[in-house]
């Protein structure tokens, strides 16, 4: 079994004030904590990876399709792979979640 302490990994900032811990990572899925802060965006991407998440604290504005679905501390959601998706934190409150990736995924670099 292998432990990830979050105070043992640097955070990432993929782009500018959201950041990326990556955490666990087994053979077939991994984990990231994410931390998004009041007005910043998580531009439009996609990727092969299925993407189930939890937010934490906070409210993250997703949009899929065109459509805003706004998802609570407390909530789940799941993203099928190759489905385009932003995302950003349009309140006051700093996002904090965790992201699981099937097959794992590394940290992206969204500002190269």
């Amino acid at each position: 079994m292998d432990v990830v302490p979050d105070a043992d990994v640097e955070a990432v900032e993929a782009v500018d004030d959201v950041f990326l811990t990556q955490g666990a990572v087994g053979e077939d899925t991994s984990v990231q904590r994410f931390v998004i802060e009041p007005g910043a965006t998580v531009p439009e991407h996609d990727h092969p990876h299925e993407q189930v998440g939890a937010v934490t604290e906070g409210a993250l504005t997703f949009v899929v399709d065109g459509e805003e679905l706004v998802v609570e501390a407390g909530d789940t959601y799941a993203i099928p792979g190759g489905e385009p998706h932003a995302a950003r934190n349009d309140g006051d409150e700093t996002v904090v979640g965790y992201d699981i990736f099937s097959p794992p995924r590394a940290n992206p670099d969204w500002q190269e």
